[in-house]
C-alpha cells in the first residue's frame, strides 16, 4: 500500500511538471506577440545595492535629462571614480517621479548608462526630454484602460524605461540610434513623437 501512494504521488508531481512546461510554453508564446507580454526581470528591493561599474575608473558620465512635464532639468555627472555618485542618482529617481501622482521609485543605473551611450551615439548635446519616466501601478493602470500601447506589465513600473525624444534630432534616427546599441526594449511611436527604451529583455516593436 505505501509503494502504492509513493507512485500515486510521483504521478502527481510528474502531471505538475507537465503543467508548468505547458504555461511556461504558453507565457513565452505571449511575450512574443508582443511587448505587452514581455516577461520583466524581478523588481529591485528598496535596499538594493548599486549594481558594479562597468566602465573604466577614468571615465565620467553625466545625466542630461529634462522633464516635459514638470519643466524640471538635471545636468550632473552621475559617474565618476568608479563608481555611481548616490545623490546624483536619488536626485534622477525625482524628476523621473510619476508627474501625475508625484510618486517616486527606483530608478535603475544601467538606464541612464544607456542614455549615455545613446548620447554619444547621436552626437547630440543636447539633454533628452523625458515624457514618461516611473508609473505607479494606478497611473500605468489607468493609461493601459484607455490605450492598448501601453503595457500592463509595463518596464515603466518598475523603474526601468523612459519615453523620450531629442530637441534638433529626428525622431527615426533617435529610433535607428538607440536599435544600434542592442540593448533592453526600443518602441518607436512616431505619430506621438517618443522612442521608448527601457533596460528590460532586448527586443523591438513600433506603435502610432
Amino acid at each position: 500500500m505505501a509503494l502504492m501512494r509513493r507512485h500515486i504521488l510521483g504521478f502527481g508531481l510528474a502531471t505538475a511538471g507537465v503543467a508548468a512546461v505547458g504555461l511556461g510554453a504558453k507565457r513565452l508564446g505571449e511575450w512574443a506577440a508582443g511587448p505587452a507580454w514581455a516577461p520583466l526581470p524581478p523588481e529591485p528591493a528598496p535596499t538594493e545595492a548599486l549594481p558594479p561599474p562597468i566602465v573604466a575608473k577614468t571615465d565620467v558620465r553625466r545625466a542630461y535629462l529634462h522633464n516635459l512635464h514638470t519643466g524640471e532639468m538635471l545636468d550632473a555627472v552621475y559617474y565618476e571614480n568608479g563608481r555611481y555618485v548616490p545623490g546624483v542618482l536619488a536626485e534622477a529617481n525625482h524628476i523621473l517621479r510619476d508627474w501625475r501622482t508625484g510618486q517616486q521609485h527606483f530608478i535603475h543605473p544601467r538606464l541612464f548608462d544607456l542614455l549615455h551611450d545613446l548620447r554619444a551615439t547621436l552626437e547630440t548635446k543636447r539633454p533628452f526630454q523625458i515624457l514618461s519616466g516611473y508609473r505607479s501601478p494606478a497611473t500605468n493602470a489607468m493609461l493601459h484602460a484607455h490605450s492598448e500601447q501601453v503595457a500592463s506589465r509595463s518596464q515603466h513600473l518598475l523603474g526601468r524605461a523612459l519615453d523620450i525624444t531629442v530637441e534638433g534630432v529626428n525622431l527615426a534616427h533617435l529610433h535607428s540610434a538607440a536599435l544600434s546599441l542592442k540593448v533592453g526594449g526600443v518602441g518607436y511611436y512616431p505619430d506621438n513623437g517618443f522612442v521608448h527604451v527601457d533596460v528590460g529583455l532586448v527586443r523591438r516593436w513600433t506603435g502610432a
